[in-house]
């Protein structure tokens, strides 16, 4: 090629529109020229794909782009785009030279043509510029191609390394190609396994792996077979994303066991395409073996705390029984003097005494069941602090006041609210608390004081505070130790650790303190308070204690009533005041008699009492419940049904306890034919 010489003007030219005129009308010879000429130079280069023009083009429209645009800016801003083909350059194999021959390459062209267009004149104004420009693109891809280059350098260096540490570390590494053959693998997985790599690197996994997991006995933990698709490599693949924690359990040449934690992460490339995956081994034997270890002295110290527990249970009834008998003996007097005074005369106040003592007999012995309930599971309500509170002091009260000096309690309640929790447990929590007051105390007796009140950020505090000998350091560190050896420590503690435990569940916290600057200590309960009312009360409470929901059932003007009960006192005394009522009422002994009565008529609804000695209250509503699905069915009992299924329950209407209410027993009866849109829930009133 010729470079035609540099001809005098007489006048100067500006070469941006002079250049930008020659791309824009020969750009496409330009670049073919410019390809050439590289081609030419670079004979012995490898280029992939052998098509040199198509890096070449974007750059020569970008030039022209920036020309029309920007003038004399272009200058430098044209260096800047050109400054990601000096990377583009590399990943081709270039070598530096390569790149200055394709730069200079490019201004003898732009020369030629435009020398060539314009006659053979090419005034020195415009061939400064392509000089210029030409020069700082060189400069600017160059740099670009060294930058790569030492960071390649460094790459290099660091993967030696990191290659070096691979094989020295006790994590295993493998690498999964996306058709699943392993193409890469640390020394460590072979030391792991115990099984050399050439028999897992190389070949497909389904086959390999396959042989490698049944000569090393791989499984689960449970004992299943480990196969070729539980890796999580394989797992990944498939699913396109992480696998974690997948523990295998192999046995290595020597017999001993090893247990492996393996784990895989996909690789992608640009565009979200999956690249491979990598799947690591970690040693976890000596966790595993000490995991089995604590669960099995975990097991052991769960027998040992439940018969403790039990004992202690145990312990605490006969205190509330001795407590109860007295209060009891109490109301039983008060009914006896109130019926001998209704002999002598009759009076209405006789009368209404002996309906409240009665409802106190009752509400204290409904305590004391719920008290003494097996809960398998916890129901939570949102219950009144204050109201727990004077509950759990009514049961526990007799144990507190039976002894020569007895425990005074004094009452603080600032009305805090309700906090969310089960109502048994948390009545119980009280009286545990209470009872441990009493045990510390001893025989000296004392004053206990209960203060209740709300506190910032939404909590409710609960305080049981007395003035007996503060607490050492070393007592108020094993207060709450279930396994606390001292003397009489193990019921008092593991009485408190399982308070601590239910505080816990329901977001609270259980402690114990010595009081600032006086004698005493304090059990100090903190739980959030409830923020708003709950309008669902009464259908969390049924469903808390298990009551299950029938379907929509239409009720029929109740006039027939048929009284089941084996106790000839309580069910004459049933009929007469239902029959004063205006109900008409029949009476069956038992069972077996209540659903032969009941097919020879019909009833519109049956009063069932829960226990009898041929059938029980509810055989017999499961029966009826066939016969007659929309008559009303009711279980009236003295026991506590939260033992009782929800499939029993979902078979009667209503659960009344003794001693019933006889107004929410009219009420119940008296229901009117409810309309086809509408459904009847289950009331369980008393």
């Amino acid at each position: 090629m010729v470079i035609p010489f540099l001809q005098d003007t007489p006048r100067p030219v500006d070469p941006v529109p002079a250049l930008l005129a020659l791309l824009e009308e020969e750009g496409e010879r330009v670049v073919r020229l410019w390809a050439k000429r590289i081609r030419a130079e670079t004979h012995e280069l490898d280029v992939p794909g052998r098509d040199l023009r198509a890096p070449l083009r974007p750059l020569v429209d970008e030039l022209v782009r920036l020309l029309r645009d920007r003038g004399k800016d272009a200058l430098i801003l044209w260096p800047e785009v050109v400054r990601s083909h000096g990377a583009r350059r590399y990943d081709q194999r270039f070598d530096p030279e390569d790149l200055a021959r394709e730069f200079k390459a490019l201004g003898e062209v732009l020369l030629y043509v435009y020398a060539r267009r314009n006659r053979q004149r090419l005034e020195p104004e415009v061939a400064t510029f392509v000089v210029e420009l030409v020069g700082e693109a060189h400069a600017s891809a160059q740099a670009s191609f060294t930058r790569v280059l030492k960071t390649e350098e460094v790459r290099f260096r660091e993967a030696a390394v990191m290659e070096s540490v691979l094989n020295h570390v006790e994590v295993g590494i493998l690498l999964a190609e996306p058709e699943g053959t392993v193409s890469f693998a640390t020394p460590p997985v072979s030391r792991l396994i115990g099984m050399p790599m050439r028999a897992v690197v190389g070949a497909r996994s389904h086959t390999s792996l396959a042989t490698v997991l049944s000569q090393v006995n791989a499984r689960h933990p449970d004992g299943t077979p480990f196969k070729v698709a539980d890796m999580p490599f394989m797992r990944a693949l498939r699913e396109h994303g992480p696998v974690r924690g997948v523990l295998m359990v192999v046995e290595r040449p020597g017999g001993d066991e090893a247990t492996l934690e393996l784990s895989a992460t996909p690789l992608r490339q640009e565009g979200d395409e999956l690249a491979g995956v990598i799947q690591t081994f970690t040693d976890r034997t000596e966790a595993a073996n000490q995991n089995k270890a604590l669960l099995s002295a975990h097991d052991e110290l769960r027998r040992l705390q439940g018969r403790l527990l039990q004992r202690t249970r145990t312990q605490a009834l006969g205190q509330l029984a001795s407590g109860a008998a007295h209060a009891l003996n109490n109301l039983l007097n008060v009914l006896r003097l109130r019926i001998t005074l209704l002999r002598r005369e009759y009076n209405p106040e006789h009368l209404d005494s002996l309906d409240r003592t009665v409802g106190q007999v009752g509400e204290l012995v409904a305590r004391l069941q719920e008290f003494n309930v097996e809960r398998s599971e916890e129901h939570l309500h949102d219950v009144q602090v204050d109201v727990m509170v004077r509950e759990a002091l009514e049961l526990a009260r007799g144990e507190l006041e039976q002894r020569e000096h007895p425990v005074t309690v004094e009452l603080r309640l600032g009305s805090p609210g309700a906090v969310r929790a089960d109502p048994g447990f948390f009545r119980e929590l009280v009286v545990n608390l209470l009872l441990a007051e009493r045990e510390r105390l001893g025989d000296g007796g004392g004053r206990v004081v209960i203060q209740t009140r709300a506190e910032p950020g939404g909590q409710g505090m609960l305080r049981v505070e007395d003035a007996g000998t503060p607490y050492s350091a070393g007592e108020l560190t094993r207060m709450f130790d279930p396994l606390n050896r001292e003397v009489g420590a193990p019921q008092l503690s593991l009485l408190l650790a399982v308070a601590r435990e239910q505080v816990r569940r329901w977001g609270g916290e259980l402690t114990v303190e010595n009081l600032a600057g006086r004698p005493g200590a304090a059990f100090v309960v903190r739980m959030p308070l409830v923020r708003s009312a709950q309008e669902r009360e009464e259908d969390e409470r049924l469903a808390g204690e298990g009551f299950g929901m029938v379907g929509p059932r239409r009720f029929q003007r109740t006039r027939r009533v048929l009284v089941v009960d084996d106790d000839p006192d309580n069910a004459r005394m049933m009929a007469e005041l239902l029959s004063e009522e205006g109900y008409d009422v029949k009476v069956a002994p038992g069972g077996e008699v209540a659903l032969k009565m009941w097919d020879e008529r019909l009833y519109d609804a049956a009063l069932l009492d829960a226990v009898m000695p041929d059938l029980s209250g509810w055989e017999v509503a499961r029966e009826l419940r066939q016969r007659s699905p929309h008559a009303l069915l009711a279980i009236v009992t003295g026991m506590d049904v939260r033992g009782q299924n929800r499939a029993n329950l979902a078979l009667v209407d209503a659960v009344f306890r003794k001693p019933i209410d006889v107004g929410a027993l009219d009420d119940f009866l008296g229901q009117s034919d409810l309309s086809s849109s509408g459904s009847a829930s289950p009331s369980f009133p008393g």
